[in-house]
C-alpha cells in the first residue's frame, strides 16, 4: 500500500509528456490510486470508482449514501497541484461530476477534509 512519502517523491518533477500516457505517470498514478484505497480503508469509506485520463484522473469515495468526488488535475502543466490543490466536492452519486462547491486541499489534509464532507 503506498503511504504518502512514496507520493512525497514526485514533488517538483517532471512528467514525460506526448500523445501516449508516459510510464512515469503510469506508476505515479497507481502509487496515487492505491494511496486513496489505503485513505479509503483508514476512513472506512468505500472506494467507489476511479476514471483514469492522459495524465490526470477522478474518484469517489462513499460513507452511508453520501459521495465526495476527488479530482487530480493534469500533472504535466500544474506541477506540484497534485499534492497542493487536490480538488473534492459532495457529490449526489458516482456519476456526479458538477456536484457541490469545489475545495481545494493539500494532499496531506485529504482525509480530514473527506471526513468533514462524509459527516
Amino acid at each position: 500500500m503506498a503511504k504518502l512519502n512514496d507520493l512525497e517523491r514526485y514533488l517538483n518533477y517532471e512528467f514525460s509528456s506526448g500523445c501516449y500516457t508516459g510510464n512515469d505517470y503510469k506508476m505515479f498514478e497507481r502509487k496515487y490510486i492505491n494511496y486513496l484505497r489505503g485513505l479509503s480503508k483508514e476512513n472506512g469509506w468505500e472506494f467507489v470508482k476511479v476514471n483514469t485520463n492522459h495524465n490526470c484522473f477522478t474518484a469517489f469515495v462513499k460513507k452511508n449514501n453520501r459521495y465526495v468526488y476527488i479530482s487530480v488535475s493534469d500533472v504535466r502543466f500544474n506541477q506540484n497541484a497534485w499534492y497542493y490543490n487536490v480538488l473534492i466536492r459532495r457529490a449526489e452519486h458516482e456519476k456526479d461530476y458538477t456536484g457541490g462547491r469545489n475545495i481545494y486541499v493539500p494532499l496531506p489534509a485529504l482525509a480530514i477534509e473527506i471526513n468533514y464532507l462524509l459527516a
